[in-house]
């Protein structure tokens, strides 16, 4: 185990915030978050998501943030150590192995869409996806199956090279790699995400979008709906699986928990309702129906920036904020698990790296791209490979490590707890937080675990 004295701390709170923001905001809220909102109603979708955050996505935030800083150390040492000259039951490390699954199991996946969103910019650049006058809805369809399902070798390669982008990254440590990158990155997204959003809104008819996307049709809003909503806050936030105790191992003892929750939550609902407002006006302006799924970016849109002035440098644009969006998080994703090996079997970080970046590549995103074609009679659970991991780590293994966290505090840390959180523990917030994560948010997630398996 790493001495806690050796652990750097962030230069900043703000460095911290962008830091989890970067790593809250990717593909959950620039390309999961607008189709769930296309799929699901619209305005009732955003308005039960605002609500979600506050509900479940602070407390949540500050569950994995006292963990993570308490002791400083890797997301399974975590749970470990004493309290009141007692020995934690090593048992409650099952819960930091759990996230360093569900890790595996996002990133098995999510650096595949990465590859994806690679093959459409050079696709871009080179012509070979040609935008500069308007395209049919089966011509996009046509470039989708042709560009990614049937060619993985080319997804492959692509997928490769944005895994070398994060190992350049990560070679550089956690202050000189993924801090100095934040810095740079997350200016770049927000200038990006806001062009995008006046390009969008400034379109003839773009108001048609703008009702859908903000006017709630209450008659949609139900109990299955905010439960959905609910689940979407989990993936959007990087809750359960390491992500935000591993970070805030690196926090110093001095920063205000409270202060720095508040703003990752509200910055990431910023960010999700900002994708919206750049994707919803041009939908409508140009008559595309905004159910498409999971292929409304990759299908639909290209149909909407042929039809733009200039679509083409603004559908490179957009793709690449998706691309910084994806990295900000990925970097942050593999930093647990480097982390953890690192301190538990006290690897090099080279070695590390290596082993974290080379293992998930070989055993989760080869298998992820040849899901469709080479793969696509391997079944597991009735889906394919790609969709497997997703479902796995999004409805299970996230969910119960999540229960776990908030029940590790409540019942465990206690009094510890509110130390931790606040300078103040006796203070009413305090006191509502932890008898609101003790006893309320781990209903709300059990109700959530039960409603995947029935809905």
């Amino acid at each position: 185990m790493t001495s806690k004295q050796e652990r750097q701390t962030w230069s900043s709170k703000l460095t911290y915030v962008m830091t989890v923001a970067g790593a809250t905001v990717g593909f959950g809220a620039t390309w999961r978050f607008p189709y769930l909102v296309g799929e699901n109603g619209g305005g009732a979708y955003v308005l039960l998501f605002c609500i979600a955050m506050i509900i479940i996505g602070i407390p949540m935030i500050l569950v994995e943030n006292v963990i993570g800083r308490r002791l400083r150390i890797n997301s399974i040492d975590a749970f470990g150590d004493k309290l009141h000259d007692k020995h934690i039951s090593k048992w409650w490390k099952i819960l930091g192995y759990m996230g360093l699954l569900g890790a595996f199991g996002i990133m098995a996946y999510y650096m595949v869409l990465g590859g994806w969103v690679i093959n459409y910019i050079i696709s871009l650049l080179t012509g070979s996806l040609d935008i500069s006058s308007p395209i049919t809805k089966d011509t996009a369809k046509s470039f989708y199956d042709m560009s990614i399902g049937d060619s993985p070798l080319q997804i492959a390669l692509y997928t490769f090279l944005f895994v070398v982008v994060n190992y350049i990254i990560l070679a550089k440590g956690i202050i000189g790699g993924i801090e100095r990158s934040v810095k740079f990155l997350m200016p770049l997204l927000f200038v990006f995400l806001i062009g995008m959003v006046i390009r969008n809104v400034t379109l003839p008819g773009a108001m048609e979008g703008i009702i859908y996307y903000l006017k709630p049709d209450f008659d949609k809003i139900t109990p299955q709906l905010f439960i959905k909503v609910l689940g979407q806050v989990f993936f959007a936030l990087s809750l359960g699986f390491g992500v935000i105790i591993t970070l805030s191992s690196y926090l110093s003892k001095e920063e205000d928990l409270i202060q720095t929750a508040v703003i990752t939550g509200f910055t990431n609902t910023i960010i999700a309702v900002l994708a919206g407002f750049m994707i919803f006006p041009s939908l409508f302006t140009f008559g595309i129906a905004p159910d498409s799924g999971p292929t409304l970016v990759f299908q639909s849109l290209p149909i909407v920036f042929s039809h733009l002035w200039a679509g083409t440098f603004f559908a490179i644009v957009f793709f690449g904020l998706l691309l910084i969006a994806a990295l900000t998080t990925s970097i942050t994703i593999y930093e647990v698990i480097i982390t953890a090996l690192q301190e538990k079997l006290r690897m090099r970080r080279g070695k590390a790296i290596i082993l974290t970046l080379g293992g998930i590549f070989l055993l989760g995103n080869i298998p992820s791209v040849l899901s469709d074609n080479l793969l696509k009679n391997v079944r597991p659970f009735g889906m394919s490979i790609f969709d497997a991991f997703d479902y796995v780590s999004g409805n299970i293994l996230f969910l119960l490590t999540a229960l776990g966290c908030a029940v590790f505090v409540g019942f465990v840390l206690k009094e510890q707890a509110k130390k931790e959180l606040s300078p103040t523990p006796d203070s009413t917030f305090t006191a509502v937080w932890f008898n609101y994560v003790k006893f309320v948010v781990p209903l709300i997630i059990i109700v959530i675990f039960i409603s995947n398996f029935l809905m």
